[in-house]
């Protein structure tokens, strides 16, 4: 169910609020143009600076406009046990398919730590839970064999692979079983990721270019990497050129280019430079998004 490519979706702003109106239109236009999956108010829906009545308030929105056609995947971490737990809790009751908990950043807890925030997580509700590993950004990194236990939980189903190691895919293909749903969380090496063993991307990228992505990560799973290769070889400019400057904000600019939202976002967050622009548009018209 959980595989394939699938947009960390942006939170699109107008004048400050969240503009509902455009989010309802990005969740069609992603449908349309062939993502697997939707993942709202993760890092790139910019969660950490949403309030948590606005939190819940997108879940609900993405959950209700994408009625069933694609999963969603529900952006519920937090450093705060409690707070995943919330979060968690109020996803299944609106319907999200999964929720995607990321690993508690800044207070760095223990190996055995992470395993109880999860279990926590895990017993609070019905609703399958994704792992987040990201230790460039939580400064915890989850390792494969405390994974391997998680993984031995009911509901605790998969992960997103931040690290950007490509071992690690195959280090926890032997800790937590071969049918564990491993989802790149970065669009560079999603490619090679999936040849260790992912089945998709949580991506940032198809925020932008959702049908490209999605053509990739159907050639990954139909075992035509050569194709995939192409299609990642029109993508790389773009990958890098979004990354350049916190992913979001390129991914946002590159939005507002092709005319799909407003570039807007949240302190302590800024508009991309002026150099990043430039990039930006040049890996747009690489990928034949814009002339």
């Amino acid at each position: 169910m959980f595989k394939g490519s699938m947009p960390a979706l942006v939170t699109p702003f107008k004048d400050g609020a969240v503009d509902f109106d455009t989010l309802k239109r990005l969740v069609e236009w992603h449908i349309a143009e062939g993502s697997h999956g939707l993942v709202p108010v993760g890092t790139t829906g910019e969660s950490p600076t949403l309030t948590h009545s606005e939190h819940e308030e997108v879940i609900a929105a993405v959950v209700k406009a994408v009625a069933g056609r694609i999963p969603v995947i529900a952006g519920a971490g937090s450093n705060n046990t409690d707070e995943a737990v919330r979060f968690t809790q109020y996803a299944a009751s609106v319907g999200a398919d999964a929720a995607l908990v990321v690993t508690p950043y800044y207070n760095k807890p223990t190996q055995a730590g992470l395993y109880a925030h999860f279990k926590a997580v895990h017993d609070c509700a019905e609703i399958p839970i994704i792992i987040y590993n990201i230790p460039g950004r939580s400064v915890v990194d989850m390792k494969p064999e405390t994974m391997g236990d998680l993984a031995k939980l009911p509901r605790i189903i998969g992960v997103k692979d931040a690290t950007g190691d490509l071992a690690r895919v195959c280090a926890q293909r032997i800790t937590c079983g071969t049918d564990f749903v491993q989802l790149s969380g970065e669009d560079a090496t999603a490619h090679g990721f999936n040849a260790q063993g992912g089945v998709g991307c949580i991506s940032v990228t198809a925020n932008v270019a959702p049908r490209l992505c999605s053509e990739l990560q159907a050639a990954c799973l139909e075992g035509d990497y050569a194709k995939a290769l192409t299609i990642q070889d029109r993508l790389m400019p773009l990958h890098r050129a979004i990354f350049t400057e916190p992913g979001l904000n390129g991914a946002k600019y590159a939005m507002s280019r092709l005319g799909l939202c407003s570039e807007e976002t949240r302190l302590p967050l800024m508009p991309v430079t002026e150099p990043t622009r430039a990039l930006l548009d040049a890996g747009l018209r690489h990928a034949g998004l814009l002339n």
